[in-house]
């Protein structure tokens, strides 16, 4: 559960750090209009994303952490066109973009490619592709680099940086996160600390590593 969250997004990118269960993954549905509040009310530059879908398709893209719960096309082309489609684009024409965007991220070849082929990090790039398409003015990142090796993680960190709008990227891994402007503490649905990402990530993993310390896994809440 979240508490009142009032977010400037104003700087390029937010990070959004906390253990499981802080609401990292709640505030990006929330913000990305897939969930309803269950009080209160959420405003992106001044839409309600659950309530103008259409809307919200120009103002916010969302990467998940399993590229395998937003890819639902047989193929490459198939499935970055179908978003521009939903931007009142024509199938001829959002086929057009949609080869547009390959060229730009070097990938024509892999237009006719079955998204079933790919690896798990080819996955994410289609996934990344296909909402960078539709030109979102804020791209949500939920823990996008969970279950990916090291080069991996590297090629589509390059890729990330290239986004030309707003960047919210939620990660429970500091080390995600120390190329953001700024990083937001979540815990227990609640800001615990916001500001630079030099002030706030050492005061986290000082927080984790005393938890770490004094916490026990067989304790039982009470």
């Amino acid at each position: 559960m979240l508490g009142v969250l009032d977010l400037d997004l104003d700087v390029g990118r937010l990070g959004v750090v906390g253990r499981n269960g802080s609401g990292k993954s709640t505030l990006t549905r929330l913000l990305a209009g897939l969930v309803c509040p269950t009080s209160g009310t959420v405003r992106l530059n001044g839409i309600d994303p659950a309530a103008d879908r259409r809307a919200a398709l120009a103002e916010v893209g969302i990467l998940f952490q399993n590229p395998d719960h937003q890819l639902i096309f047989p193929t490459v082309l198939e499935e970055i066109a179908f978003g521009l489609g939903q931007q009142s684009l024509s199938r001829a024409e959002a086929e057009a973009e949609a080869r547009r965007m390959l060229e730009k991220f070097g990938r024509v070849h892999w237009a006719g490619a079955s998204v079933a082929t790919l690896s798990h990090g080819q996955k994410h790039l289609v996934c990344l592709i296909s909402v960078v398409a539709m030109a979102p003015r804020l791209l949500v990142l939920d823990e996008p680099f969970a279950g990916l090796d090291i080069p991996t993680k590297m090629q589509l960190s390059r890729h990330l940086r290239r986004f030309e709008g707003n960047v919210l990227h939620v990660s429970h891994d500091p080390a995600d996160l120390g190329d953001c402007d700024r990083v937001l503490w979540l815990d227990e649905g609640r800001i615990c600390m916001v500001g630079p990402a030099e002030q706030v990530l050492p005061e986290y993993i000082a927080a984790m590593n005393d938890l770490g310390r004094n916490h026990d896994l067989a304790d039982l809440p009470g």
